[in-house]
């Protein structure tokens, strides 16, 4: 194994996985829908109908797997984390052919995987444009999640994630490197940047930004301008969204963050409820995203048939949120690194720039249509953002020591 390039690695399921999968669909029982149901009650019994029937039928997982392992190059290592052991994580990493491309770790979160930078690796390895900056693109699969694996005790959450991270980077040769990611790995980007910050991480960039609401205490700036200013049409409408995720779209989180264990029985069991569990939020999540079903099919077989099982995956909202219970009240994981946001409105928490801005925020980009997963429904307006950021004349242009993006 050489130290800068790790154990290669080809997704390769088992046959007797894909075997397994097909007695448990034809053994599996639907539940029954009310009359006009449509999405008001979770995931329709007819998308769920139609997908299984082509997860039985017509679905070719091999066929899949291997254009997953033709476009994305894939590599395993051995990460020790303290206090955890030794974890063999999955990651992709692809070089660009320019020698001072930038370094930039990619981060997922749930129900994402590896498999969100697949549209958007290409765009920044490869730029058409010779005046756009390339990046060489490292994409790691969470312990957990994917063909990483899975932690074994109590108390993994941001610190230890942020940890992998940063020492896969330094494993593969960078000193110093951007970020980029969203949902989870907002949280876990921002820990990098509180941990490893200016030595290392030299500025990140969140599609998924999250910031407190105004208070009388905590932010009375902030409190005093909610009460005085209006807000534009665009920022009211994401107000509505937040509202509508927070009161009826966000379920699944309670759950994960204080009973995993008896959610992940069900969705290590029963491939259906694990389909229906994620194309809800693929669904709710995105702005009218065409979903194919085999598109929709591959992204749930990656928890099917990974290294863990899905119920590991769960396991970061119960860790995080029983370390950090005032997660969404607090300044603590502020940070004095670069950072930049893409504002996308249909994501699941929307909030007015005002709530957002710091001292440190040196970009922002605002999009009329896109979702949660803005590598996978918007990569090419996202690549675009990342240019502007630290491309020749954008805020954070060489950032990072001998790393311009450019032939030189």
């Amino acid at each position: 194994m050489s130290p800068a390039k790790g154990t290669p690695y080809k997704i390769n399921v088992p046959g007797s996985s894909l075997s397994y999968l097909q007695q448990k669909l034809s053994l599996a029982t639907l539940p029954d829908e009310l009359e006009d149901a449509g999405r008001d009650y979770g995931a329709p019994l007819a998308d769920i109908r139609r997908l299984v029937a082509r997860w039985k039928g017509g679905y070719d997982w091999r066929t899949h797997e291997a254009k997953l392992n033709l476009e994305l190059p894939q590599f395993t290592r051995d990460i020790e984390v303290e206090g955890h052991g030794v974890l063999n994580i999955h990651y992709v990493h692809k070089k660009s052919e320019i020698t001072d491309a930038i370094p930039l770790l990619f981060v997922h979160g749930w129900p994402g995987s590896f498999l969100e930078v697949r549209k958007i690796l290409p765009l920044l390895v490869a730029p058409k444009d010779p005046t756009d900056p390339s990046f060489d693109v490292v994409a790691f699969s969470l312990p957990g999640f994917g063909f990483s694996e899975a932690p074994r005790k109590r108390g993994f959450e941001l610190k230890q994630f942020a940890e992998v991270g940063h020492k896969l980077m330094l494993a593969l040769g960078y000193n110093e490197y951007v970020t980029q990611g969203g949902d989870w790995g907002d949280w876990i980007m921002r820990t990098i940047a509180q941990n490893y910050g200016r030595n290392h991480c030299k500025a990140w960039h969140s599609n998924a930004p999250f910031a407190t609401s105004p208070h009388p205490i905590r932010t009375p700036l902030l409190m005093l301008s909610h009460l005085l200013f209006n807000y534009t049409p665009a920022e009211q409408e994401g107000l509505k969204r937040t509202e509508w995720f927070r009161n009826k779209g966000s379920g699944y989180s309670a759950e994960q963050s204080t009973q995993p264990q008896t959610l992940g029985y069900s969705l290590a069991d029963s491939p259906i409820g694990l389909l229906a569990w994620i194309y809800e939020k693929l669904i709710n999540w995105t702005d009218n995203y065409p979903w194919d079903d085999d598109e929709v099919l591959t992204w749930v077989s990656i928890y099917w048939y990974s290294r863990a099982g899905p119920a590991a995956s769960l396991r970061i909202y119960y860790e995080v949120h029983k370390a950090n219970p005032q997660l969404a009240m607090t300044k603590a994981y502020s940070t004095t690194v670069p950072m930049g946001y893409s504002y996308f409105p249909k994501d699941v928490v929307v909030l007015p720039r005002r709530w957002l801005q710091a001292p440190n925020l040196i970009f922002e980009s605002e999009h009329d249509s896109g979702g949660h997963f803005a590598a996978h429904e918007k990569p090419q307006e996202l690549a675009d953002d990342l240019r502007r950021m630290f491309g020749k004349g954008g805020p954070a242009f060489a950032v990072v020591f001998g790393k311009l993006g450019y032939y030189t």
